[in-house]
């Protein structure tokens, strides 16, 4: 596909909301057909096909789209999470029985232990308050949950069934079991009581307005989002566009040591996250870090895709997010090696580029780094309970023929994965 593309100097690199939408594909590929990112990109025609852009991008939900069969395009819990096993689902009577004398022996502990005036010792972050410690029904009650938890998840790891349904079983067991938390209600919760009490009421208040704010917008925020602000308290690194086209800005960064190294570092961050992720505050900034290092620093800056990029594939996440920004980079500092780095999707879209380059017999990169960066789909972690033939089939019937999948969907999946802290 033909691009416009234009060098820009000295335009300070636009931002929008972190979490973005992304494109679908031309064609979703089920789950099960998912190879290894770079082993497709590198086995194929010299460029990442449609199936191998699908795999790839269940790392993260890539904006190219594929990541509508990404396990970060999950529509609802409900649906997502639900068990539909290949086999019945059940555990050895021998297991079972031996789970239910181990937790009556733990339990009469707890037991002889209250009779004796002792108090359990709680770990759990969720109770990490000290009016969680020594405070009777409120002890009890963290260190009974904590219990059940504990043998309700050893009792999901032992029953009998194909890999995907007990994984299904056991997310849907922890999303529950994190749900009926003692923290996460007032009558139960010692700490939120005690901030009700110290605030004459103005924590719930509070909790109310947060309430009604987050039905207005839609979603649950998870911090102030008037907090940051780009170029003040967040990517304060100091740069300019020198290239951009239709999917991509690329930051050059300038340089704050007398000298610089020869082979220049392009980094390439997820595309559903602003390039900031990796230039935060000063103290806490990648970007920082390495230019203080003598690196000459560039940042690949994905756009927040609207309807009109709906017809953007994989293959051009590739050229365009990859490629063409590569050769920029050499064109600039006259180096025809550079350092690489990926990071998240990111990382899985760059290693997919750089293996379809390959099967060319182009080697750009010197050196390349990748962190958090799935290459291998075969085994994707709780991930996977997004992924089945039915979610695919979903997919293909919403935005299989082109569209895009939208950042609250992501969010909403990243919640789940962490529920604890997000939901």
């Amino acid at each position: 596909m033909a691009t416009k593309s234009k060098v820009v100097k000295g335009k300070q690199a636009a931002s929008s909301p972190a979490k973005k939408a992304a494109v679908a594909p031309k064609k979703v590929v089920a789950a099960r057909r998912s190879k290894s990112a770079g082993a497709s990109a590198a086995s194929g025609n010299g460029s990442a096909s449609s199936s191998n852009g699908s795999a790839s991008s269940s790392n993260g939900a890539a904006a190219s789209g594929s990541a509508s069969s990404a396990p970060r395009s999950a529509t609802a819990f409900s649906a997502s999470a639900g068990v539909a096993a290949a086999e019945p689902i059940h555990g050895g009577a021998a297991e079972f029985a031996s789970l239910q004398a181990d937790y009556l022996q733990r339990v009469q502990k707890l037991m002889e232990s209250a009779g004796q005036g002792g108090m359990p010792k709680l770990t759990d972050k969720r109770f990490a308050d000290s009016s969680w410690q020594n405070n009777g029904m409120f002890t009890w009650s963290a260190a009974l949950y904590l219990l059940n938890a504990e043998f309700m998840g050893r009792m999901a790891d032992s029953m009998s069934a194909d890999e995907r349904a007990r994984d299904k079983v056991k997310f849907a067991i922890q999303q529950w079991i994190d749900a009926i938390s003692p923290a996460n209600f007032l009558i139960s919760n010692p700490e939120a009581q005690r901030l009700m009490l110290e605030t004459q009421g103005r924590s719930l208040i509070s909790g109310a307005e947060n309430l009604m704010n987050d039905m207005r917008q839609g979603r649950m925020s998870q911090n102030d989002d008037s907090a940051f602000e780009v170029g003040r308290n967040v990517a304060t690194s100091s740069g300019a566009v020198v290239f951009q086209n239709e999917l991509v800005q690329l930051i050059q960064y300038s340089p704050t040591t007398p000298k610089v190294r020869s082979r220049p570092l392009m980094l390439v961050p997820p595309c559903i996250n602003k390039f900031y992720i990796l230039d935060l505050q000063p103290e806490n900034s990648f970007v920082a870090h390495a230019v203080s290092e003598g690196h000459q620093v560039f940042m690949v800056s994905w756009r927040n895709v609207g309807p009109e990029q709906g017809h953007l594939t994989w293959d051009d996440y590739l050229q365009m997010g990859v490629v063409d920004t590569i050769k920029v980079v050499q064109e600039v500092t006259g180096q025809e090696k550079i350092n690489a780095l990926g990071f998240c999707v990111g990382g899985t879209i760059l290693s997919t580029a750089l293996a379809a380059l390959a099967s060319k017999g182009q080697h750009p990169v010197e050196s390349l780094t990748l962190m958090t960066t799935l290459l291998d789909f075969s085994e994707p972690g709780v991930l996977g309970v997004f992924i089945d033939e039915q979610q695919v089939e979903q997919r293909e019937q919403t935005i299989g023929k082109g569209g895009l999948l939208k950042g609250q969907e992501l969010a909403t999946t990243f919640s789940f994965l962490r529920p604890n802290d997000l939901v």
